[in-house]
């Protein structure tokens, strides 16, 4: 289990524009790095275009997985946005969490954007510290 993750405050605003820039439909991507440490965001198409749901889109997740796997990187984490909250897993998410990483949920509140971590496993959900430097 990962315990936390650490992110460059670049690679935040990087996920903050893009679920920005999907808003009002929920936007989703990959991170990637070692040891806990995101070296590098990948967004990917929420193929499903709703505000409530994301399905990535299944050639892009390939790729980047591909890419992932053939730069020596790990899967870290997966993020997604709550454009209309909560700030945590929902039910669905909680269900469908299908790979070992953190969740990172993107929800927007009235200061904007806030991201906070969550390990899922065995449909139980579990807050993580994300460490930004």
């Amino acid at each position: 289990m990962i315990r936390s993750l650490v992110l460059k405050r670049k690679q935040l605003d990087e996920m903050i524009e893009h679920v920005d820039r999907c808003a009002p439909i929920e936007a989703c991507g990959l991170l990637a790095g070692r040891d806990s440490r995101v070296d590098c965001v990948i967004t990917v198409r929420n193929r499903e275009q709703s505000p409530v749901r994301f399905v990535m889109d299944p050639i892009e997740q390939l790729n980047a997985l591909e890419w992932i796997d053939s730069s020596g990187l790990e899967l870290l984490g997966i993020f997604h946005s709550h454009p209309a909250g909560p700030e945590t897993a929902s039910p669905t998410d909680i269900q469908q969490a299908a790979y070992p990483v953190i969740h990172v949920i993107l929800a927007k509140g009235k200061d904007g954007w806030r991201a906070r971590g969550f390990w899922i496993e065995h449909e139980i959900s579990e807050e993580v510290p994300l460490y930004v430097e």
